[in-house]
């Protein structure tokens, strides 16, 4: 068994966390040992939220473990109901705590007999799910709970609104730029003429999830979170929906014209082509930067993009699509819709990586000696030892990700800001070609090592002597050349000799 010191995404109850944390006046129960709860400190330090993380922990301790779970766990329960008034209760376990293999949905049917308001298992596999699927898992158990609530009561609204209207499915709590996502996509719906019935689940109360039906169609702006929700609404209610990530120009035109024609399949006679040819050619400012002379700096810059499924896949697209740029390496640590991925990015990417293995990243980063790193926080601090930059483009997350200003990653505005970050994260212009022809420090340091310890390959002094004195700009082409004529003349070591061998070998 691999001892896990990072993880890229966390264990199911803190997806089932999220998800409650996300609604309004919604409760969660932590069925857990000490050291499991640290999801309130998480949240507060994390995502400059103002309201207090609804969350208590019922603590497994030897007590427990002597005789059993089950009065405290409903003690708890009925204390937060009466204490709190809350809508719902989300009891959920940890991967710890399921160890035990108690009746929890037993639990749950005692605490309801008491509590005012409704009370619910999380059901989640916590063995096999990550924190992503549990939060999809737990989001769309809440919707159907409450809508089959309100049909049993014959309160389920059966008329869609007036005007065309859409569900917005999937903005949570610590969510990756969410609360600034959600700001922009609603922007996006107005300039559509399209009236937001729902925001979920960040915000939202769950009594007014019985209202969903009345949309006309779901967006699903995350692959992650939402895309369970969308086809139960679509197989019980048949509502269709649009999982298309208006991350860049071109896949925003691609969203918003799956929009059109749903909306023209529906009886509207919708047409956005001139809004986005509007927006595509005046509004947006990538669109232009694509065709500046900056930009042009920039192509067949190599770069490595690393991240969840969606921020990871749409950002390789514009990269290789938009700005022109040489995508070496897209990876994702999603293994479990690894073929989702390896679709979205074929064609715009040299390599392919599924790994939750962040020594195997940071390996392979190393390897390839990018100019430029678009990844989680780990990928910026692999970025700090290799003297690469990084731009952040998914979680894992830091308090730098949750910024005060405005820095939506969706839309046309988000666009704008991927512009920024994407050539921000380079060294630019001729500052590093400068330095080294009059005579400043070498910008381009050697990177003659992989980060973990299972490197085949060592330089020696004179090795790497000889190395710097190979101009910068293709200094990392020369060693690449290098080692692969060292692995395969069977070299441990490469010296000058090798480095001049090699030379001679590929007639240089």
């Amino acid at each position: 068994m691999k001892l896990a010191y990072w993880m890229y995404a966390g264990p199911a109850h803190i997806g089932t966390l999220r998800i409650a944390s996300s609604f309004k006046n919604v409760h969660a129960i932590m069925h857990a040992p000490l050291g499991d709860d640290y999801f309130n400190v998480m949240r507060s330090m994390l995502s400059r939220e103002r309201d207090f993380t609804p969350v208590t922990t019922s603590v497994v301790d030897r007590h427990v473990l002597a005789r059993g779970s089950q009065e405290k766990v409903v003690d708890n329960i009925t204390r937060k109901d009466k204490e709190e008034n809350p809508d719902l209760i989300v009891l959920t376990p940890t991967c710890t705590s399921s160890i035990l293999q108690e009746d929890l949905a037993n639990f749950v049917e005692r605490a309801q007999m008491d509590a005012q308001g409704d009370v619910m298992l999380a059901d989640v596999n916590h063995y096999r799910a990550n924190e992503l699927q549990a939060a999809d898992r737990t989001l769309q158990q809440i919707v159907e709970f409450y809508l089959k609530k309100a049909a049993k009561q014959g309160d389920l609204p059966v008329e869609r609104t007036e005007k065309p209207s859409v569900n917005i499915i999937g903005i949570t709590t610590l969510g990756f730029h969410n609360n600034h996502d959600v700001t922009e996509l609603k922007r996006l719906m107005a300039d559509l003429g399209i009236e937001v019935n729902a925001v979920i689940p960040e915000g939202a109360s769950v009594h007014d999830l019985k209202n969903l039906p009345k949309a006309w169609f779901n967006l699903i702006p995350y692959r992650e979170i939402g895309s369970l929700t969308a086809e139960y609404l679509q197989r019980e209610f048949e509502m269709p929906y649009v999982d298309i990530t208006p991350m860049g120009v071109v896949e925003t035109a691609r969203c918003i014209r799956a929009i059109q024609k749903l909306l023209n399949e529906r009886g509207v006679a919708a047409n956005y082509d001139q809004f986005i040819d509007d927006q595509t050619r005046f509004a947006s400012q990538a669109a232009w930067f694509s065709r500046s002379i900056d930009c042009q700096n920039l192509t067949g810059k190599r770069c490595v993009v690393f991240g969840d499924n969606t921020h990871a896949a749409a950002l390789t697209k514009v990269l290789s699509r938009e700005m022109g740029l040489k995508v070496v390496l897209a990876g994702t640590y999603c293994k479990y819709d690894e073929a989702w991925f390896r679709q979205e990015v074929e064609g715009y990417c040299d390599e392919v990586l599924i790994s939750e293995d962040n020594g195997a990243i940071a390996d392979k980063i190393a390897q390839l000696e990018p100019a430029a790193i678009f990844g989680t926080q780990m990928e910026r601090h692999v970025g700090k030892r290799l003297n690469i930059p990084c731009g952040v483009i998914a979680a894992p997350i830091h308090v730098q990700n949750f910024p005060v200003g405005y820095r939506p990653f969706l839309g046309y505005e988000g666009a704008n800001q991927l512009v920024d970050l994407i050539y921000n994260s380079f060294t630019l212009g001729m500052e590093d070609h400068l330095l080294e022809i009059f005579g400043g420090h070498d910008t381009k340091e050697v990177i003659t090592h992989t980060l973990s310890a299972d490197a085949d390959l060592n330089w020696t002094t004179d090795g790497l002597t000889e190395l710097k004195r190979v101009p910068g700009f293709v200094r990392g082409k020369v060693k690449r050349n290098t080692e692969k004529f060292a692995r395969e003349q069977g070299y441990t070591e490469i010296t000058a000799e090798v480095i001049y061998a090699a030379k001679e070998a590929v007639g240089a």
